[in-house]
């Protein structure tokens, strides 16, 4: 299903069939509108999410580990792993829900666990609740998880009902300093500096912004993570690479996109 906003209708796709509401009357958030909306959460309100919204959620985290091969978890109604020490010097406050990123072991496996973990975080976004990225800040219960063999808990998303909507931070960089142009192309076209400016609204950790998208002939862009000394680049990467798609394909020039 595919979502266009025209003024003041929204058209909603389904292959063979095309519905036209009124804004009055149907709400609906896209993608781009999370990036920019969102920020990191880290106090919740004391309130259950309906069981709607977390059958809503699983069958996303089930779509997500068929197409991405990841093994990301849903643990609700546990807040044990947010009582330690290091949450509460997180300030981390009534987190009861969160999302396991477990994904394969490297640095691979960390891009593509930022990639799909943005996803579920986008989607959490359109439906009202709040999140925040954590690595480090919570009490890790290997009890609770399932991770194979070749598998490693990367991180987890914290997630409810938001005390505030978060704040946002200064932009430290901008298309200039992580865009590099290999192609014969004179100029970046439309597309790609859409897409680099919404991977520039990605959430990295402490603001790093570690990333680069390095653009060649035949519409192929090149994304690399750069030299971290707190780490998580790959990781953030996988978040920045899944905004520049959605910045990308915002464009009515935008052509097919092919990582390389």
């Amino acid at each position: 299903m595919r979502l266009y906003r025209r003024t003041n209708l929204t058209c909603i796709h389904v292959p063979g069939i095309i519905i036209f509401a009124h804004r009055k009357t149907i709400n609906v958030m896209t993608e781009l509108e999370a990036i920019k909306a969102r920020h990191s959460v880290r106090q919740y309100l004391d309130k259950p999410i309906e069981a709607e919204k977390i059958q809503q959620l699983q069958e996303l985290i089930d779509q997500c580990n068929r197409e991405g091969g990841v093994h990301i978890q849903l643990i609700a109604n546990e807040p044990k792993a947010f009582t330690s020490l290091m949450a509460k010097y997180g300030k981390f406050q009534n987190v009861s829900n969160y999302i396991a990123i477990v994904a394969p072991k490297g640095k691979p496996g960390s891009v593509t666990a930022g990639y799909w973990g943005e996803k579920l975080v986008l989607e959490l976004q359109m439906m009202g609740l709040r999140t925040c990225w954590v690595g480090a800040s919570y009490k890790k219960d290997m009890s609770l998880f399932q991770i194979g063999a070749e598998e490693e808990l990367k991180c987890v998303i914290s997630f409810g009902y938001g005390a505030n909507d978060g704040v946002q931070h200064s932009q430290k960089k901008t298309v200039a300093d992580v865009a590099v142009n290999k192609s014969s192309a004179a100029v970046f076209p439309d597309w790609f500096v859409n897409g680099v400016e919404a991977a520039l609204l990605a959430p990295t950790a402490v603001n790093q912004q570690k990333f680069e998208f390095i653009l060649h002939d035949d519409n192929r862009v090149e994304a690399i993570a750069k030299f971290s000394l707190i780490g998580y680049a790959h990781l953030d990467l996988g978040i920045a690479k899944y905004h520049f798609e959605v910045g990308a394909g915002q464009s009515p020039h935008c052509a097919s996109l092919v990582w390389c």
